[in-house]
């Protein structure tokens, strides 16, 4: 059985401990949230990739398939969709939309068929069956498929609830903010 680690602090000890720690919070709730995405944190909340503190890290060459990346979205009919059904959270992309955390599985000039699930050049990928309702019983329209444009990237998460490009469709890979970096994460 292990001994918690204030078990061998006086009272006091254990009193300054506390107020050391909830100072911190209090800065990382205040001040703190701003410097963190100014040095390239972020905080993920939702389930397509682990939950907690991930940061951007800078791409200096060209995206590849199996880059784990924040990209920002445009505004197109269906992000703006997504943005409204409470699928995409608020932040510092274009239209106060959070970037995206994805992994890209396919670059310009390569194939994309949407069917029960998705495949690249005619190889499956894993876990990528498409949903046909959202949690609120909404329906989900697949994007339809084909070669992925030139400057694009289509991104996915295995999350089966995911919203990526099984749906939006590829997205401009000018819009990659950096490679996506786990610093402090929990995965359910």
């Amino acid at each position: 059985m292990k001994t918690p680690v204030f078990a061998f602090c006086t009272r006091s000890a254990q009193r300054t401990h506390a107020v050391v720690l909830l100072a911190l919070a209090a800065s990382v709730a205040s001040g703190g949230v701003a410097a963190a995405i100014v040095g390239g944190f972020r905080i993920n909340l939702t389930p397509s990739e682990p939950l907690g503190l991930w940061r951007i890290v800078a791409l200096d060459r060209p995206a590849a398939r199996g880059d784990l990346v924040f990209i920002c979205p445009p505004l197109t009919a269906a992000i703006r969709e997504g943005r409204a059904r409470g699928y995409l959270r608020v932040g510092s992309c274009p239209g106060a939309i959070a970037p995206l955390i994805k992994t890209i599985i396919a670059v310009a000039g390569q194939h994309v068929e949407i069917g029960a699930h998705v495949t690249i050049d005619g190889r499956p990928i894993p876990f990528s069956d498409l949903t046909e309702r959202d949690g609120a019983g909404r329906p989900m329209t697949p994007f339809p498929g084909g070669v992925v444009p030139a400057g694009s990237v289509f991104v996915y998460s295995a999350f089966r609830s995911s919203y990526d490009s099984r749906y939006f469709g590829p997205l401009p890979a000018s819009g990659i903010v950096g490679l996506a970096q786990q610093v402090l994460t929990y995965a359910p």
